[in-house]
């Protein structure tokens, strides 16, 4: 028995043993608005030359959107229990406002395209291992940069019922999740569901029948991650 014990613990290349190791992250994750609407966010929009150029909104909403992401991973080692992680990730997601106006037949649905730079760093507090299983927490924060190009949100020529929805191009997440460890005969893969929540504003306020009727806008996305260490 004392020899199986011993085999099990050497699985996964003796990872959890080294002061510093590395890996790599494939991520797939859904993000959602929050809003935080003003007390008219009903009113019609009116444009800086005094015209009216939407109906009153009826209705303001986000749906869930898909994305994906890859990134690496610097885990340093605190204990038997703990670890700080470093996961620099690229995460390709756009992100989805629905505008329900009276006067048309159909909603209008705004679509933020993002292709982000995440810089998450976080606690990780470890079970102990049982064989070749392992369950941890996660919690931390994330500091992320949006990288995509300037012609998605340049909007100065169009039409006030055609401007972008913009958002901020940085910003600052607590996150929290859970996971497993599960070691194999070389390496170890560790699935993992992580919540972040945005901690400031997002909406870039230009003047639009898309941002007036925003007091603030939150973000929020759930992840699901791969790692390989």
């Amino acid at each position: 028995m004392a020899a199986q014990t011993a085999a099990a613990q050497n699985w996964g290349g003796g990872v959890d043993d080294d002061e510093i190791h590395f890996g790599f992250t494939f991520q797939y994750l859904t993000s959602e608005f929050k809003f935080l609407k003003k007390i008219d966010w009903q009113k019609p929009f009116i444009d800086e030359n005094g015209r009216i150029v939407s109906g009153e909104l009826k209705s303001l909403s986000s749906k869930s959107s898909p994305g994906f992401g890859i990134g690496f991973v610097v885990n340093k080692r605190l204990g038997e229990n703990a670890d700080v992680r470093f996961t620099p990730t690229l995460v390709f997601n756009d992100r989805l406002a629905t505008y329900e106006f009276a006067g048309l037949e159909a909603p209008i649905e705004k679509k933020v395209q993002s292709t982000m730079i995440d810089i998450p760093l976080g606690i990780k507090l470890k079970s102990d291992r049982r064989n070749n299983f392992r369950a941890y927490v996660i919690g931390g924060a994330k500091y992320s940069m949006d990288i995509a190009s300037k012609k998605r949100s340049n909007d100065d020529s169009f039409a006030a019922m055609e401007k972008f929805l913009k958002n901020k191009k940085n910003f600052l997440s607590c996150e929290a999740g859970f996971g497993v460890d599960l070691y194999f005969e070389y390496f170890k893969m560790s699935p993992e569901i992580k919540l972040s929540y945005a901690l400031n504003n997002v909406l870039k306020n230009d003047p639009s029948p898309y941002s007036a009727p925003i007091d603030k806008l939150m973000l929020r996305h759930v992840t699901f991650s791969l790692f390989f260490e």
